[in-house]
């Protein structure tokens, strides 16, 4: 039984024609697909010009005779309530709706229709079948977070129980917990794992140490998907020597589901099929392959909410082997992210503080940013962005996420400004450790 596809189904995911319109889209012969490419970017302005009032507003009166004349949309724009933002005929029940993880300092609620929903789920499919890993059938090793609220957390598990995905908890990466990881591998016949490359790097070092190469306790491996943070090839090859298994890089955002896999070639292959990618400059103009720039996301299908030329807050090179059904990423600068090291010898990867923001995100968009500096090995600064400082109640409730999430004992600075220090590729990193 293919459970992951049954719980699309049974919450109304039309799953059966998302696979046929990405079969339809994987047939289109290369020297036709330029053309699909730009009859698609035309089409979802149009449905938005005339069906979202969000986006006629954010367009105004500004002349647009050609693809470069539309305005970069940025998380900042995104940040106002949902229901302000979503296309007639769509509302927060008929719609799938998420929110980012802030990883940037910029966390916003995105809603999806539900077939553009089913086509970003059947897109992943696809790309891990290039490994022979099957979302349906292959079991997981998942090194990733988990909300610790108990409805939250009971929305996860079971999630997972589904999806064919067993929960290796990130918030505690000291040896002993490194140590029970290594054991349920033992014991279960993972497929592969995916999760947070610090996470996974910090697993990799600490089986180096033990002289133990995962593959030979747990042979059923077949890959490792690394996610969220970059991967640099001196880490990459550390995995490999540890795990025993190919290291795929992916990238991806919730709010528009998958932008890069790996395929089996090493190349990083841009998600074509409901997506159009851009590399451009400072003036927002495309650039050609081999040319460094902001990376910029149109979401060819989401007619729920607009996401069209979306700066998704990184910094990337296209390949100048590129085609139109052939996109390559050559590099993608950023997406790296620092450890916590506390006192009691607990190591936390920066994403832990994903669950942290979810306390600090509300739909409003009254905290516009933030970052998290760790000072001392017990005390972080949190840095924000709005017009009025926290109230007690929300520095509490954040204070008690941080406890729940990061660990005890520890001091939370909140520190209002009315901007905050960027690197010089613009980009906002929203943890950092000052801790050696």
């Amino acid at each position: 039984m293919d459970w992951f596809k049954l719980s699309l189904q049974l919450n109304n995911f039309p799953v059966n024609r998302a696979r046929k319109m990405l079969d339809e889209i994987d047939n289109i012969p290369e020297s036709q697909y330029q053309k699909y490419i730009e009859t698609k970017k035309k089409e979802i302005v149009d449905y938005h010009l005339n069906n979202n009032n969000f986006y006629k507003s954010f367009i105004a009166n500004k002349s647009v005779t050609k693809w470069e004349d539309i305005p970069i949309m940025h998380k900042i724009d995104l940040q106002q309530p949902l229901e302000d933002r979503l296309s007639e005929k769509f509302d927060l029940k008929n719609s799938y709706v998420g929110k980012t993880s802030g990883s940037s300092g910029h966390p916003f609620t995105f809603a999806k229709d539900k077939l553009c929903h089913a086509m970003t789920w059947e897109g992943f499919n696809d790309h891990y079948n290039w490994h022979g890993i099957d979302l349906n059938k292959s079991l997981q090793a998942r090194f990733y977070g988990i909300p610790l609220d108990f409805y939250g957390n009971l929305q996860e598990r079971i999630k997972d129980q589904i999806s064919l995905r067993r929960r290796f908890s990130i918030f505690d990466l000291s040896e002993a917990k490194l140590q029970g990881f290594l054991d349920r591998f033992k014991k279960s016949k993972f497929d592969y794992l995916n999760g947070y490359t610090s996470a996974i790097l910090l697993f990799s070092k600490f089986l180096k140490k033990e002289e133990i190469v995962l593959k030979e306790i747990c042979p059923s491996l077949k890959l490792c998907i690394v996610t969220s943070e970059r991967l640099f090839e001196k880490d990459k090859k550390i995995i490999e020597e540890a795990i025993g298994v190919p290291v795929v890089n992916e990238y991806g955002a919730s709010e528009v589901g998958l932008i890069a896999f790996e395929n089996p070639e090493g190349e990083w292959c841009l998600n074509r099929n409901d997506l159009f990618i851009e590399i451009v400059d400072e003036n927002n103009k495309t650039l050609p392959p081999g040319e460094e720039g902001r990376i910029v996301i149109t979401s060819l299908y989401n007619k729920a909410h607009p996401i069209i030329r979306y700066a998704i807050g990184d910094i990337g090179i296209m390949s100048k082997k590129s085609t139109p059904k052939k996109p390559i990423l050559a590099s993608l600068i950023g997406r790296t992210s620092d450890v916590a090291k506390l006192a009691d010898g607990k190591v936390v990867p920066g994403l832990t503080f994903y669950y942290v923001t979810k306390t600090i995100i509300d739909d409003t968009g009254s905290t516009k940013e933030f970052i998290v500096t760790q000072t001392q090995i017990d005390s972080f600064d949190i840095e924000y962005v709005r017009d009025t400082d926290f109230n007690a109640e929300e520095t509490t409730r954040i204070a008690e996420a941080v406890e729940k999430y990061v660990g005890k004992n520890l001091k939370v600075n909140f520190k209002r400004k009315q901007s905050l220090t960027r690197s010089k590729s613009g980009k906002l990193k929203q943890f950092t450790s000052l801790i050696d």
